[in-house]
């Protein structure tokens, strides 16, 4: 029993060790303002490692400290700042305002982030010399400051901050004790060019029974920054000093550089709608503008059942309704959202992309390039050289045909993939359609993949027409059985290729797949040329439907070994290809070329020479 007792001691203890005091929201900075009394408590003690220990319970990117010594007698001759950034693992900047007690005495700044950039000012002090410490970082300036107790010299030291700031092109904020009350001359000032971050309703000096707005944190507004205050903390902490320490959760306006993530892709072609999607680093609202001309354009957003999808990173937005043939202009714009509650919402910039143009397809379309990718793995760099090979001449659609986004185990594996892709493909101008493979399915992501990517129809399979030409698109699944151990229960790919048996069988129905020119099937794995006693997942279900389709060509991939087998090889009632893999010495690309009533192949390896090359 006493084991037991003890063992459910320790793993509290471990638990509320390992929780945060005080939860942060995503992508907001910590701010931390504290006059510490050069390390004497309440109690009368020097005690400087709970001091420490509240900075570490708090978690701050960033803490002022004011009234710091440094090897004055007073407080045992000791580095204050030094020991707190060895307990803290914070990086210390000192700046003294006087000599006192045999040592230094002034203003301290701890930061997680290695300074760039240290300056000091020094501020009017008749009775006390005083000073403001300046500390840049990457993305913003801190000043650190313990103002005068006189108030015309509170007045002229805030005057003199402004201006020393004002050659910063990043956010500045201002913490530290201001000796003066929220209603007082210099805070009036201040909120000309400054915007209150701290809480200036709730007291912080002295620590017990506090009743005064003594200390602060603001930002710096006068260069068009806007600062969201997600929480302001005045600690309940009464011993550790005579004042209260603060902190503020703050969301930065980002960088309008930095506000896409990637250029726009477009995706779900067809005659009266295009899909563009986008994404962005930081959550925001996004919409489309698009019209026949640059000039008189119309903005699309996404709406479900009345709210705006917003707030979010992947942004999609289907534009329906227009016209066969037609060539349209568009640009995306993406808002900021900094802050999103139920009666509240900031915004950043409004970021707009460069205009950009498609077109529609057409029931007289008879000529297009496509080019036909698969089993690209994680080799960027064959994909970067096969595509060098066929983008010298214009194409209209780029399919890539499983196996392109492998083993999504975290988002990076997608978005790394994505962005090469995108760019390279020029998929702001150029539609693109993604079949998933097999190794698509798998992963910690194989799930959300389709949040980054576009369905036809909603689903992995799918049928359209570009002119009279008809390309039916099949989603194999996995490629071992369902109740392989591998899977552990957790797949039903039967079901989904009996679902797409009995698609196809519609699909061979409709009057446009009847009426077509040419018929083009597509998907990863092949269900022809397949080794006698090897699994086989989708051939038992669609060969039969295949038998007498008479489709010109099938591509698939998979195999990792290009292979060309020719109508009645294998059973087959068309010619099958099978693309190669993703080495250099077997990668390919292949390129579907109709003119007029002629439908031409090619594939082509990583060398440039051309493994096959005929009329369909």
């Amino acid at each position: 029993m006493n084991k037991i007792v003890f063992l459910l001691i320790f793993c509290l203890v471990l638990f509320h060790a390992g929780a945060q005091t005080f939860p942060q929201q995503e992508n907001t900075h910590r701010l931390m303002s504290y006059n510490i009394h050069h390390g004497e408590g309440m109690d009368g003690k020097i005690d400087i490692e709970r001091i420490g220990k509240l900075i570490i319970d708090t978690h701050p990117e960033v803490v002022g400290l004011q009234e710091v010594d440094s090897v004055a007698d007073r407080s045992g001759n000791i580095d204050i700042l030094q020991i707190l950034s060895e307990q803290t693992d914070m990086h210390a900047t000192f700046g003294y305002s006087i000599l006192h007690d045999g040592g230094k005495y002034g203003n301290g700044i701890l930061t997680r982030e290695k300074p760039i950039g240290v300056r000091k000012i020094t501020l009017p002090g008749v009775r006390e010399a005083r000073s403001a410490l300046i500390v840049e970082l990457d993305k913003y300036v801190v000043v650190n400051t313990h103002l005068s107790l006189n108030n015309e010299e509170r007045l002229q030291s805030v005057k003199i901050i402004t201006d020393a700031v004002s050659i910063y092109d990043k956010p500045v904020f201002l913490m530290g004790d201001l000796n003066t009350p929220p209603d007082s001359a210099p805070i009036e000032f201040l909120k000309e060019k400054w915007q209150v971050i701290s809480d200036p309703h709730k007291p912080t000096s002295p620590s017990v029974n506090p009743r005064l707005t003594i200390d602060y944190i603001l930002g710096y507004t006068a260069k068009d920054e806007t600062y969201t205050t997600y929480r302001a903390e005045v600690m309940d902490k009464q011993i550790e000093s005579d004042h209260r320490p603060i902190f503020a959760d703050i969301r930065l306006k980002t960088k309008a550089s930095e506000v896409m993530r990637t250029i726009p892709y477009l995706q779900n072609p067809g005659s009266n709608e295009m899909t563009v999607m986008w994404l962005t680093n930081v959550p925001a609202r996004s919409w489309v503008e698009y019209g026949t001309d640059s000039i008189n354009m119309k903005r699309a957003r996404t709406f479900i059942e009345g709210e705006m999808v917003a707030n979010n990173k992947i942004n999609r937005i289907h534009l329906t309704g227009l016209q066969p043939g037609t060539r349209y202009y568009y640009r995306v714009l993406s808002q900021e959202i900094t802050l999103y509650s139920s009666y509240r919402k900031t915004f950043g910039d409004t970021i707009r992309s460069e205009i950009k143009s498609f077109t529609t397809w057409s029931d007289n379309i008879k000529d297009f390039r496509v080019i036909v990718y698969n089993d690209i793995h994680s080799n960027m760099t064959m994909f970067n050289k096969l595509h060098s090979l066929v983008e010298d001449k214009p194409y209209d659609l780029v399919i890539f045909n499983g196996d392109c986004f492998d083993d999504v185990e975290k988002e990076s594996d997608i978005l790394d993939r994505l962005l090469t892709y995108t760019r390279r493909i020029r998929s702001d101008e150029v539609p693109s359609i993604f079949i998933r493979g097999n190794h698509e399915t798998r992963g910690a992501y194989s799930l959300l993949l389709w949040d980054y990517l576009g369905r036809m129809g909603g689903r992995s399979y799918s049928a359209f027409s570009m002119g009279n030409t008809r390309f039916v698109l099949l989603d194999c699944g996995e490629d071992k059985p369902d109740d392989h151990p591998v899977y552990y229960d957790m797949n039903d790919f039967t079901q989904h290729r009996i679902d797409q048996a009995e698609f196809l069988k519609e699909e061979l129905q409709t009057k446009e797949f009847i009426e077509a020119n040419k018929r083009i099937l597509i998907h990863h794995i092949p269900i022809f040329g397949v080794e006698p006693g090897s699994f086989s997942p989708c051939s038992d279900l669609w060969v039969p439907v295949l038998k007498n389709a008479p489709f010109n060509v099938s591509l698939n991939g998979h195999t990792h070994d290009y292979r060309l087998i020719e109508k009645g090889e294998e059973g087959n009632n068309f010619p099958v290809i099978i693309g190669g893999g993703n080495e250099n010495q077997n990668g390919t690309v292949t390129v579907l070329e109709k003119n007029g009533d002629r439908l031409h192949v090619e594939v082509i390896n990583t060398a440039g020479l051309k493994l096959l090359e005929r009329e369909l």
